[in-house]
C-alpha cells in the first residue's frame, strides 16, 4: 500500500493564515441513510474519525445538517480537544425535515443559532471555518451575508465561506466579508464550476470540491483511463482524486466515508504523482464523459 500521509497532498492557507494539508475529510457519511440519524455501525464511524488525525488529515468538513447534528456531536465526542492543529469546518443554513430533505433557511437568527449550537456540539470556542450551506432565495442576501460578517467580527467564527455559488455570488458576498472558501460540486467528470474554480485560484480562495471521487465508472468506458489506473497500481477513485489534487493548488478535496479501510484508501491517493501527460489524458476523458 502507498504511504498513508495526507501531508503528501501539499498545503493551503485558508484565509491566508490557516494552513492545512490539502487532502481533508468529509464527515457527512458518519450518519445514517439519507444523512439522517445515527450511522449503521457507530463503532466503525468512531474508529474512522479517530484514524483521521493519525493519517495527518488535519482538515475536517461537517455541517449541522448532517444527521442533523449527529456528525458534529460525534466529532466533538471522538476528537475534542483537537490535537495536532486539526481544523474543523462546519456549515449552516439548511433545515432537515426528513431523510434526504434539505430546505434552506437563511434567516439571520437561524444562522446565528446554528453557529452557537455548532460551537457547543464541536466543543469549540470559535469555529475556524464556517460556511453558508446554501444561499436562501427567500431571505434577503444582505441579511444572510450581514449576520455572517457580524459573527466574524464578534469572534464566533474565524473565516467564512460559501457553498454551491457562482462567481457573481462570491463577489456579492465579498462586499460583506472576505470569502475564504467555496464548496461546490466538482470532480473529474463534473466541470460545471470550472469558472468558479478559476476565480478562486486567481483570488486565493480555497475551493472545496464535494463528491470529488466520481470517475470510477470510467474504467468501463475508457481504455485510456483503465491503463492509467493500472500503471499507477491504484483504484479508479484514487486516480480521480489524484487528478482533482493536481488540477489546482487551491483545491481542498474532502472525500468522506464511515469506514476506516475506505479512509485509508482515499488518503493513499495523496502519494500519487500524476505525470502531466496522464493528467491531460484524464482531463480529456473526464470532459468527454461529463
Amino acid at each position: 500500500m502507498a504511504e498513508l500521509n495526507a501531508a503528501l497532498s501539499g498545503t493551503f492557507a485558508i484565509g491566508g493564515d490557516l494552513t492545512v494539508n490539502r487532502l481533508g475529510f468529509g464527515a457527512m457519511r458518519i450518519t445514517g441513510q439519507g444523512i439522517w440519524g445515527d450511522p449503521a455501525d457507530p463503532a466503525e464511524a468512531r474508529a474512522t474519525l479517530a484514524r483521521v488525525p493519525e493519517l495527518n488529515v488535519d482538515f475536517i468538513d461537517t455541517a449541522e445538517s448532517y444527521g442533523p447534528y449527529v456528525s458534529e456531536e460525534m466529532i466533538g465526542e471522538v476528537l475534542a480537544p483537537y490535537a495536532g492543529g486539526t481544523i474543523i469546518a462546519t456549515k449552516g443554513g439548511l433545515t432537515r425535515t426528513g431523510p434526504g430533505e434539505w430546505p434552506p433557511l437563511g434567516r439571520p437568527e437561524f444562522l446565528r443559532q446554528g453557529v452557537m449550537m455548532s460551537l457547543r456540539r464541536l466543543k469549540l470556542e470559535r469555529i475556524d471555518l464556517w460556511q453558508l450551506h446554501r444561499i436562501d432565495p427567500a431571505t434577503p442576501r444582505a441579511e444572510q451575508f450581514g449576520v455572517i460578517a457580524d459573527m466574524q467580527k464578534e469572534g464566533l467564527i474565524r473565516h467564512a465561506g460559501l457553498s454551491e455559488v457562482s462567481v457573481a455570488d462570491i463577489e456579492e458576498a465579498s462586499k460583506y466579508f472576505k470569502v475564504a472558501t467555496v464548496q461546490n460540486h466538482y470532480n473529474l467528470t463534473n466541470r460545471k464550476s470550472e469558472d468558479v474554480l478559476d476565480y478562486c485560484a486567481a483570488n486565493g480562495i480555497g475551493f472545496i470540491p464535494w463528491y470529488p471521487l466520481a470517475g470510477g465508472e470510467l474504467t468501463k468506458i475508457s481504455e485510456a483511463f483503465g491503463q492509467i489506473v493500472s500503471r499507477y497500481g491504484a483504484t479508479p477513485s484514487q486516480i480521480a482524486l489524484a487528478w482533482v489534487l493536481k488540477r489546482s493548488p487551491v483545491m481542498l478535496p474532502i472525500p468522506g466515508t464511515g469506514k476506516v479501510a475506505h479512509l485509508e484508501e482515499n488518503v493513499a491517493a495523496a502519494a500519487i504523482d500524476l505525470s502531466d501527460e496522464d493528467f491531460a489524458t484524464l482531463d480529456a476523458v473526464g470532459k468527454a464523459a461529463g
